[in-house]
Parts: C-alpha cells; structure tokens; sequence
C-alpha cells in the first residue's frame, strides 16, 4: 500500500491528484487482504486497478506491486498453471491498453516502452516462479517436519516396547527363582518340624536344605538383578543409599564434580531419596562415558518446600542421548525417566543453550518432613 500511495510522487499523472486517481491506487492493495480466499479474483482486482492507473500516467514499477503480490500468492498455494495463465492474461491485458486502446480513445497515459514491457513481464514471471518455489520449500519443510515426529513417535515407542519387554523378562527369572526355591523351603521346612522331636537328625539335613536353598535363590536373584546395573557398578553391601552419601558418589565418579546444595536439607521419603541418588550415579555414568575425553560436571540439589529438585550438567561436550535412550536397555536417560516418573515427578534431559548437557528431575516429597 505505501509503495502504491507514496510512490506516485515518483510518477508522472497527466491527471489531478483527486479521490479517483488514490482510489486506483488503494483498490489493489486493500484487495490483497482476500489473497487467500480467492486468489485469481484478487489479481484480477489488482491488475484492473494498475492498469486503468497506467491509463492517466507515465510507466513506473510502483503500481504493479500489488498485482505481483496477488500474482505470488496465487502460485504459492499450488495453482501454478493458472498462475502463468493469469500473468499472461494481465500482460497482453496491460500491453493491448496501453498500446493499442489508450491512443484511440485519447487517453493521457504515456504508452510503456520496450524496456519497461521487458521488465513488467520479467517481473509477473518470477513472482510466480518465485511463489512455486515457496509453496516447494513449505511442502518439503512439512514433510521433513512430519518425518521427525514421526521417528520420534517411533523412538518412543521402541522405548516402551523394549522397557516392557524387559519387565517382563526380568518378572519372569524372578517367578521362576523365587517360586522354585520358596517351594523347596516350604517342603524342607514342613519336614524339619515334623521331624524335629523323633529324628534330629533329618530335622538337621532338611534345615542343612533349606540354607542351601536360601543361598542359592539369593545368588540367582542377585544375578538377574545385576543385568539392570549400570556399567561398573559393585553390588551393593549395605542398605540403600541415599543424598547423604552423595558427597562419596560425586568424589568416586571419576570426573570432576562440583555439588550444590540449595534450601535447608531434610530427611526425605525413602523410595525419593533413593531414586534421587540412583539418578545422580546414572548421570554421572553417562557423562563419564559420553561427554568426551574430559568431562565434568555439576550436580544441583534443590530442597523445595514439597519437591526436590535434582539437575546434573556436564560443561564440556553434550553426552550422546539417542545412544543412552535406545541403545541400552534398562539404563541411561530411559531408566531415570521411568524411575522419576513411577513416583509421580517430572524428568527432562536436553542440551540447554549455554552448551553441554542437562538432566533435570522434580519428585515430589509430600511436603516438610
């Protein structure tokens, strides 16, 4: 509108400055509002206007701005043979008038020479080449768009399959151990107190069983749980740990670590200081493994008034998260986010602006304790 109106100052009118002469002016510019609605109407609208304007003055590219636009924007949604079609239409249009129609009938309007015919249609032919290599790129960034929400869609999805998958193996060993085992236990035991008054001494063999048996389950319990540990980690020996042991985690994690401790400390619901502590040690192993020759990182813990906010950053190089979603079963950035979310938290892992990478959980605490 303002190349239209203001440029007619550049432009040599053989007629007064009036209501009509603005009105062409204003005619195809407020007609491109509709563009998406009824394109070919709306070019046609814009190309009448500047064409009736080049009837009372001299030619100048300032009034075929808003035929162009009409031009690009009929092209641009995909009706690109109508477009040629329409811009070949307005220019014989604009050159018979101008040519032919405007001496005849005594118009003032100076007829366009042969360099401005050239460039007027140069110019309606790459608006609308131009507008077909729009409505290209639109449909290839859409394409592209809609791969990647799909590959992520399957990403997740391969990662509930395999984490169900291995629920249900792991369910399975478990079943199996525990239910052959307790059943030797209760048959020995049943034995023993038979026993135990008129033969102590099969009452002593089937106790002798019932060790053996409890040592057994025990071996082949730790083993099936022991695929689920991360990487060089030990079994444990002692009761499970907790954030008031994080200060020996951070000082056996193989890699600088810098630790910050917000709000006042406070004991915490066991299954959250546990599954704090756990997802610490896993972050931990993956920046020492990921996050290049060397790495270091930051572990924040946050006491909130009802949650606990736990971040780990490493500075250096970001880790590799598709590796620890889809490569390893039962770890990495799955496994904190399945532990986090059993107890009704939130987990995020991402690359943040500022560069390396950044694992952040909030789980819940029940409030105060």
């Amino acid at each position: 509108m303002l190349f239209q109106v203001l440029g007619v100052r550049d432009v040599v009118v053989h007629h007064d400055l009036d209501a009509l002469v603005y009105a062409l002016l204003l005619i195809g510019p407020l007609a491109l509002f509709w563009r998406r609605r009824a394109p070919v109407v709306v070019f046609g609208v814009a190309a009448a206007a500047s064409i009736a304007f080049a009837t009372i003055a001299s030619p100048h590219w300032t009034y075929a701005v808003a035929p162009v636009i009409a031009l690009f924007a009929l092209s641009s949604c995909g009706r690109h043979r109508t477009a040629f079609a329409a811009a070949g239409a307005g220019y014989a249009t604009y050159l018979l008038v101008t040519l032919v129609v405007m001496g005849r009938v005594g118009l003032p309007g100076t007829p366009p020479g042969l360099r401005e015919s050239l460039i007027l249609g140069a110019g309606l032919a790459g608006s609308v080449v131009a507008g077909a290599v729009a409505k290209a790129y639109a449909e290839q960034v859409a394409a592209f768009t809609k791969v990647r929400e799909e590959q992520a869609r399957a990403r997740a999805e391969q990662e509930r399959r395999l984490a169900s998958e291995e629920r249900l193996r792991i369910a399975r060993e478990l079943h199996d151990v525990l239910g052959h085992h307790l059943s030797l236990i209760n048959v020995q035991a049943g034995v023993g107190l038979h026993l135990m008054d008129s033969r102590p001494e099969q009452a002593r063999e089937a106790l002798t069983a019932i060790k053996t048996a409890s040592s057994e389950a025990l071996r082949e319990v730790r083993s099936v749980l022991g695929v689920l540990r991360t990487e060089g980690e030990a079994a444990p020996r002692q009761p499970a740990l907790g954030l008031n042991r994080l200060e020996e985690l951070t000082a056996d994690a193989g890699i600088p670590v810098r630790t910050v401790i917000k709000g006042e400390a406070r004991e915490l619901p066991a299954e959250v200081d546990r599954a704090a502590y756990r997802i610490v040690q896993e972050a931990l192993t993956n920046v020492r493994r990921h996050a290049g020759p060397s790495p270091d990182a930051e572990v924040t813990v946050n006491y909130l008034p009802t949650t606990l906010h736990v971040s780990i950053r490493n500075g250096g190089p970001p880790a590799k998260p598709d590796v620890d979603e889809v490569g390893e079963r039962g770890s990495g950035i799955a496994g904190m986010r399945a532990r986090a979310e059993s107890l009704g938290g939130r987990f995020e892992a991402g690359r943040p602006a500022e560069g390396g990478f950044l694992v952040s959980v909030v789980l819940p605490t029940g409030g105060e304790t």
